[in-house]
């Protein structure tokens, strides 16, 4: 359409690609690295321990989603694994928890992690979080840490966490969000590997959210973020670390309440 102004961000494969590079080589790190957003305590399990080698979160998804004996949880994103470790012990050996990466780097680490030390009640997958290798109807939480911003299209990462989802299924999300002062190159590509350039406003993401299906969506927890000048980050002066929760609302006939 005439008068329109030209896309300001990078297409959606060099987007993919600058993303599987930056985690590709984090996943062949051997140092801790703790997220510049939500630092992470030291884990006492040897899993988690190796886990949090690569952990580059923002917040604890798990510790929000009060998780049960027996639940089906996925991780969107889940990169070395520690929230899936995480999220293994509380739903116990009756339960299964399914992270979900697209750098395969992560997801090799991540499985030779749950082979070392027995793990039999976790999977890891290769997959795009927009397109979820997952049986629909078929999750009780949907987790996702510091990752939904990386995804050129976020709709789609949430109308997939909708669908995977049982009737009244639990979504947490902890993620970044712009603020008003946000001042980025919205085409570096490094700025959207960093988890800056792709961040939206809080209220776009919500509304994305609530598009998708779901109901009683609520911001449970906002910390605002600085940069800590120790080199490339995902946090910047004008972005914010956010967990939002969100419900998949039941229909009379007790399946979910998909939009038209």
């Amino acid at each position: 359409m005439s008068g329109d102004k030209p896309s300001t961000t990078p297409d959606e494969i060099s987007i993919r690609r600058a993303v599987r590079d930056r985690y590709g080589q984090l996943a062949q790190t051997n140092r801790v690295r703790q997220s510049c957003c939500e630092p992470e305590p030291v884990p006492s399990d040897p899993a988690a321990l190796e886990a949090s080698q690569v952990y580059a979160g923002c917040g604890s998804p798990v510790e929000m989603a009060a998780l049960k004996e027996g639940e089906v949880v996925i991780d969107l994103g889940s990169g070395g694994g520690l929230d899936v470790f995480k999220a293994s012990k509380l739903v116990g050996q009756s339960g299964l928890v399914i992270g979900v990466d697209a750098t395969p780097e992560m997801v090799w680490r991540a499985r030779e992690t749950a082979k070392k030390h027995g793990f039999s009640n976790v999977e890891f997958r290769l997959g795009e979080i927009e397109h979820v290798p997952v049986d629909s109807n078929s999750a009780d939480v949907v987790i996702s840490n510091c990752v939904i911003n990386l995804a050129p299209d976020k709709g789609a990462v949430f109308k997939e966490a909708y669908r995977i989802l049982k009737p009244g299924g639990r979504l947490v999300v902890s993620d970044t969000i712009a603020e008003e002062n946000l001042k980025v190159d919205r085409n570096d590509l490094n700025a959207w590997a960093e988890c800056i350039a792709g961040a939206l406003p809080e209220r776009e993401y919500v509304a994305l959210i609530r598009e998708a299906g779901f109901a009683d969506v609520q911001v449970t927890r906002k910390s605002p973020m600085q940069i800590s000048g120790e080199g490339p980050h995902c946090c910047s002066q004008g972005i914010t670390s956010v967990t939002i929760t969100a419900t998949a609302p039941k229909n009379v006939e007790g399946k979910p309440a998909r939009i038209p």
